[in-house]
């Protein structure tokens, strides 16, 4: 610690220089604000720093000063700072304490003895009786670590016990505020700190804390996941395969619940919306229970498509509907907006072409007591806009005015392909339609990489239905990766695009986008 003159000594010399301009920065919270530590700011500087006659007076006075590695040596003009020497070795110590050991650099292979690793806490001594009472009123100066114990035995005294805290935020007996000290007075503790040898061990190590110890300096660390029961399903990118196996060892072990830890290995382009993975940790039981929106589910995650991250997209579709509407879900899964609906008291008609698919769908539908509102199918969905859709849209094309009518929703979630589907409604009814008629609205969700998705996405349905859509909503549902939307539009069906025309035309071809104009 520096006394204030000497700062103000510093301060004067810059100034003085005329080539410096600069300003206090606020003290960092593990300072009591009567520290004599003080952080200065130099907002501009010419010439180099190191060279100039600056650089001796504040060597002389026990400062430091440090310059962005990034900055020409020469010319800057730039926010640097200088701070004492005291300052700058607290936080090198700060950085370094809760970080593993360096020998754990580049493992591939988990060993957890390598991460034990001694540091030195203050401690205060408590009194056995009185420890439940004042750890409540401690709890913000107490060391935080994963499981580990903040109260331990001395060896050496069995009336008192040792408190660990926070090295961080106590660093001698001045560190405690007026409330603090009004608190050991009342329980009658010595506040004096003392220095403890702690051994930490893998356990009290966090997981991003060890993956970026283990992973090759300046990569990024990847410790989040997508948990799907007991599953957790991660993305590894190219330059942390080499550590894929760690990385499972370390989810599993730092996550409780989590019993399986799978990576995706390729991208998920099959009719049936699954993908490869591989089991980098933990058990190969595939087969998972997840709970979303109240629903149970069951399915081989292995084998079928689900993403917890749909859950808010999922409800706002169920919000849209109310008792007595129908639902036609042409690519349903497992049933994420069909089961859903079904609850509601909604007519459902839910297809999927994959097997496994429709296997869990039907086993869901029953696991929800929800079999008899949901007709269940197994067929492409071209197929099942043509034959049930096509029939079930018939029984709605004369319906009484004086009746009540339901809605009609189509629900089309195959974002990579679902766009393609829509020229399946064109022509798909023959009569006119009547007075009464209800016209069904489409969800139909797609991919975009454009600048301007919400458009990209109206243009290329447009494009697909061969007509323009006046009104119709378009919804940002996710980011799924840099430069690349998920989007759902949805519209009322245009009856000029369901209905036959009764020129005896040839139907014409899709118009082209403008993108595709400019190949040309």
């Amino acid at each position: 610690m520096l006394p204030i003159e000497r700062i103000d000594t510093a301060v004067t010399a810059l100034h003085s220089e005329g080539r410096f301009a600069w300003e206090q920065e606020p003290l960092p919270d593990k300072y009591p604000p009567q520290s004599d530590i003080r952080i200065l700011s130099l907002l501009h500087f010419s010439g180099n720093l190191p060279n100039t006659p600056i650089a001796g007076v504040l060597s002389t006075l026990g400062l430091s000063f440090w310059c962005p590695p990034l900055l020409s040596p020469n010319i800057s003009s730039t926010r640097s700072c200088f701070c004492t020497m005291a300052e700058m070795q607290d936080s090198h110590n700060e950085m370094g304490l809760y970080t593993p050991n360096p020998e754990v650099r580049g493992m591939t292979c988990l060993n957890r003895d390598a991460f034990n690793k001694t540091i030195h806490v203050p401690v205060i001594k408590v009194k056995k009786e009185i420890i439940n009472r004042l750890m409540k009123s401690l709890k913000h100066r107490l060391i935080q670590r994963p499981s580990l114990k903040r109260v331990i035995e001395d060896p050496k005294d069995e009336v008192n016990k040792l408190v660990l805290l926070d090295p961080y935020k106590v660093k001698s007996i001045d560190s405690f505020a007026e409330s603090d000290h009004a608190l050991f007075k009342q329980f009658d503790v010595s506040p004096q700190v003392s220095q403890y040898e702690l051994q930490l061990t893998y356990e009290n190590f966090k997981c991003e804390e060890i993956l970026r110890a283990v992973l090759p300096k300046g990569q990024d660390v990847t410790s989040g996941f997508s948990r799907v029961g007991h599953i957790a399903h991660m993305n590894l990118r190219d330059h942390q395969l080499p550590y894929k196996n760690v990385i499972g060892q370390v989810i599993l072990d730092k996550n409780p619940g989590i019993t399986s830890v799978v990576n995706k290995t390729n991208t998920i382009d099959s009719a049936y919306r699954n993908f490869q993975m591989e089991v980098l940790a933990g058990e190969e039981n595939m087969i998972t229970k997840v709970k979303e929106n109240y629903v149970t589910y069951e399915f081989d995650f292995s084998k079928v498509y689900w993403n917890p991250r749909l859950a808010t997209e999922h409800d706002r579709i169920i919000g849209l509907l109310k008792a007595r509407d129908v639902l036609f879900d042409v690519f349903a899964g497992v049933g994420p907006f069909a089961i859903p609906a079904a609850k509601k008291n909604c007519t459902v008609y839910a297809n999927d072409l994959n097997p496994e698919s429709y296997k869990w769908l039907l086993h869901n539908c029953k696991l929800n007591k929800v079999e008899r509102r949901v007709q269940t199918f197994n067929a492409d969905g071209r197929d099942f806009i043509k034959t049930t859709i096509k029939k079930e849209l018939l029984k709605y094309a004369n319906v009484p005015s004086a009746e009540e009518k339901p809605s009609l929703h189509i629900a089309m979630n195959l974002p990579a392909l679902a766009v393609e589907f829509l020229d399946a409604f064109k022509n798909l009814l023959e009569e006119e339609p009547c007075s009464s008629f209800i016209v069904p609205t489409i969800h139909c969700y797609s991919f975009s990489k454009d600048d301007d998705p919400l458009q990209d996405v109206k243009a290329r349905a447009e494009s697909f239905l061969g007509t323009t859509l006046e009104d119709c909503s378009l919804h940002l549902v996710r980011n799924v990766a840099p430069n690349k939307e998920m989007v759902c539009i949805s519209f009322q069906l245009p009856t000029s695009v369901l209905f036959q025309s009764d020129t005896g035309e040839p139907e014409s071809k899709r118009p082209r986008t403008a993108k595709e104009s400019k190949l040309d």
